[in-house]
């Protein structure tokens, strides 16, 4: 069993709206994310597991939804957790990669990760 990894990063802004009013994270404020999207499986005939230029490619597009944008606004990230935008981000990804296996959301400045290894897990 191999596990192919690929990485994104996005910037974002957020708020949690259900904190008390005065809470720290009540109030707008912004993130740099890390996202790690890990696929496992055995390599096909052609010798890969995933078509590497294609993982990245899918996760450009998810890239794309994200970077810049207030997460509050997309749906289901209406409480946009670490914890949701790893759910979030597997739900965009799993259609396409019957592998997939964690997608792991990190703050690397706060050093706080949060890793998500799917429904069955």
């Amino acid at each position: 069993m191999f596990e192919i990894y690929q990485e994104f990063v996005f910037d974002a802004a957020h708020r949690f709206p259900q904190m008390p009013d005065g809470h720290r994270y009540a109030g707008l404020h912004g993130h740099s994310f890390r996202v790690g999207v890990t696929i496992a499986g055995e390599p096909a005939a052609g010798g890969f597991v995933v078509d590497l230029g294609e993982l990245r490619h899918a996760c450009d597009e998810v890239h794309g939804e994200l970077d810049h944008a207030y997460l509050n606004d997309l749906p289901g990230l209406e409480v946009p957790s670490l914890e949701n935008i790893a759910r979030w981000v597997w739900e965009r990804l799993k259609p396409r990669y019957r592998g997939l296996a964690k997608v792991t959301v990190a703050r690397d400045s706060l050093r706080q990760s949060c890793t998500y290894l799917g429904p069955e897990a």
